[in-house]
């Protein structure tokens, strides 16, 4: 495991400790790896209204998009599940492709063991910016 690979899966489950989550009780983490090599994290945040909950990993491309970031290379994802390996859910999946189908994605499970995948294998022909651009 590379250095950054290191620090992104480190980030990630800190991120989940953050987790606001009163009602599901199912903490999120991500950290995603900047093309500059920045990391920005995110957390979920649920509300009461349960449709207005915002994902880990769309607070930290919120996040990163405020901070001037448009292009990311890699993104570590967690939550507390044990026995196996978590990914996005659609939604966040289709999120992330807007910025890009060449992501590398860390799988992570509490103990900071992950599996490596990449967005283009988790959302298979995806919509993305490059269809409207052919209309």
């Amino acid at each position: 495991m590379t250095d950054k690979v290191t620090e992104l899966v480190s980030k990630c489950l800190q991120a989940r400790d953050l987790a606001y989550c009163p009602y599901s009780r199912f903490p999120v983490g991500a950290a995603l790896l900047t093309a500059d090599g920045a990391i920005v994290t995110g957390c979920n945040v649920e509300n009461a209204s349960y449709g207005l909950t915002v994902c880990a990993e769309r607070t930290a491309i919120q996040r990163a998009v405020a901070e001037g970031h448009r292009q990311f290379t890699a993104i570590a994802v967690t939550c507390d599940i044990k026995d196996r390996f978590v990914g996005p859910c659609g939604a966040c999946r289709q999120v992330l492709m807007e910025f890009g189908s060449n992501w590398t994605v860390y799988l992570t499970k509490p103990d900071g063991t992950y599996k490596e995948t990449h967005l283009h294998e988790l959302l298979p022909l995806a919509f993305s910016p490059e269809h409207l651009a052919k209309n």
